[in-house]
């Protein structure tokens, strides 16, 4: 029976592909893996506690179940310092995590040039909550049919939006018309900067300006909802 495999040592190898290592900490030396005779070492907290021998100043991190990293290799010498690295990674990580998923959280909130007051003040409390957690506001107008003869009133109500927002956030830039609608987006502030306007407290009452009968007398409009 003839043999349906391939005569000879076999194929050729496939090619060797070396992983890339994509860990940011993997080039910070830290402990043994620093080779120079001497560096600057800075105590846990912060203390400087002068120039050692490098064997010297890693003995002294180890006899304390820390770490001697090397903070400032292009110094000379290398600055180092005591500490938990693991920690300081899990810290790093975390801090990068949570910027990026801030980062991430766009809310929009929309309004018309004809819109109702109730429904403006409740879009701001909407836009002050989202601010209040963090997240960059997007502020959108759109217009409708003959609206876009009388821009004017819808960079009003932008105008004034942004104005009883003045609080909580700030525009990162002009309020612009693209098409057929006016965009800008609102960054928050510090937390300890943030001032609402339009929250409600444990009453269910807002500390800026009453809504009063909201969904009730005037017909108007209905709302576009926020979207996430």
């Amino acid at each position: 029976m003839a043999n349906s495999f391939p005569s000879g040592g076999g194929g050729a190898r496939p090619p060797y592909y070396q992983r890339r290592n994509t860990d940011p900490f993997a080039a910070i030396r830290r402990n043994h893996r620093i080779k120079v005779p001497q560096v600057r070492v800075i105590s846990p907290e912060g203390k400087q506690l002068g120039v050692l021998d490098t064997p010297k100043a890693i003995n002294l991190a180890l006899e304390v179940g820390l770490d001697l990293v090397e903070v400032a290799p292009n110094a000379t010498p290398p600055v180092c310092r005591i500490m938990d690295f693991g920690k300081y990674v899990y810290e790093e990580q975390k801090k990068h995590t949570h910027a990026k998923s801030t980062a991430s959280k766009i809310k929009e909130i929309e309004f018309s040039a004809r819109i109702a007051e109730n429904d403006f003040v409740t879009k701001l409390r909407h836009a002050e909550e989202f601010l209040g957690h963090g997240n960059k506001v997007k502020l959108r107008l759109k217009f409708r049919g003959r609206e876009m003869a009388h821009t004017e009133i819808g960079f009003e109500v932008i105008k004034r939006a942004l104005a009883d927002l003045d609080g909580m956030g700030h525009p990162d830039s002009e309020a612009r018309l693209m098409g057929k609608q006016i965009n800008v987006m609102l960054t928050p502030h510090p937390v300890n900067k943030r001032k609402p306007k339009f929250h409600l407290d444990e009453s269910g009452e807002g500390s800026g300006d009453a809504i009063e009968g909201e969904g009730e007398g005037d017909e108007h409009e209905p709302s576009a909802p926020e979207k996430a």
